[in-house]
């Protein structure tokens, strides 16, 4: 977002904060964001720069009220009276929101470790299960049967929250799966003020190696660090680490890689 809709998303933000976490809000959230993806008008009328707030807010009252939870409709109409670049903008602050809204009521409950543990552990069993990923990703098969095919394989198995951000990463809105669930386990990161680092190994750290890890990195970056781990063969041996858009990689495939494009070159 930019300028004026990233000043409205943090006004927004900071009613969320003010209200207590709830099951039902990043449910609801999420299915006003859905709602004005498929209704132009209702975007413009609550984004039009030339409409006073309190006349966008007035309309917001007067169209959910009743209909959504008291503290949804007040972080809507925090949202609302601010100014959006494009109208689409509060859309996808609403669905930022109801992710930010599932991560509090998770950790409310003491849940958020689990949680994102379980987020990143379905992300790597889809990236594995190359059938599965084309099912959820297939877009010609009705978003509620792909919604439940992954409510089967997690029902039981994960959190409540889990499974609800599971199936609306299927549901998407532009996004595909994998996007969707590493932008949620960012959302979780930052719910405890953490990093996710992807550490890519041949063989699997043992705690100790994390926990040192863990600490070593959080001193370079002076926050704390999350470690998703993913055992792959092909770094060879050495450690690759992704913090956001950087890498550090000391494998030895990356190695034997700069040296034949010095010999190639």
């Amino acid at each position: 977002m930019r300028g004026a809709s990233r000043e409205s998303f943090a006004r927004a933000e900071q009613a969320l904060a003010g209200t207590s976490p709830a099951e039902e809000l990043g449910g609801e959230l999420f299915s006003i964001a859905r709602l004005l993806d498929g209704s132009g008008a209702l975007r413009r009328a609550l984004t039009d720069p030339a409409r006073p707030g309190e006349a966008k807010a007035s309309l917001a009252q007067q169209l959910f009220g009743g209909k959504i939870s008291a503290a949804a409709l007040e972080i809507l109409t925090a949202a609302v009276t601010g100014r959006w670049v494009s109208g689409r903008d509060l859309g996808d602050a609403l669905d930022q929101l109801s992710v930010e809204a599932e991560v509090a009521y998770a950790d409310s409950r003491r849940k958020l470790d689990e949680v994102e543990d379980e987020l990143f552990r379905l992300d790597r069993v889809v990236a594995a299960e190359r059938a599965l990923a084309e099912k959820l990703g297939d877009r010609s098969i009705p978003v509620e049967r792909r919604q439940a095919l992954l409510h089967g394989l997690l029902q039981g198995k994960a959190d409540a929250t889990t499974v609800r951000l599971a199936e609306r990463a299927v549901d998407g809105r532009g996004r595909n799966f994998a996007g969707s669930m590493r932008a949620y386990q960012v959302a979780a990161a930052a719910r405890r003020n953490a990093s996710i680092a992807t550490i890519r190994v041949a063989t699997d750290l043992t705690e100790m190696e994390r926990s040192r890890l863990a600490e070593a990195l959080g001193r370079q970056y002076g926050r704390d660090i999350q470690l998703n781990v993913i055992v792959d063969p092909g770094v060879v041996g050495g450690v690759r680490v992704d913090i956001g858009d950087e890498v550090i990689d000391g494998t030895i495939a990356a190695k034997l890689d700069e040296a034949q494009r010095r010999i190639a070159g």
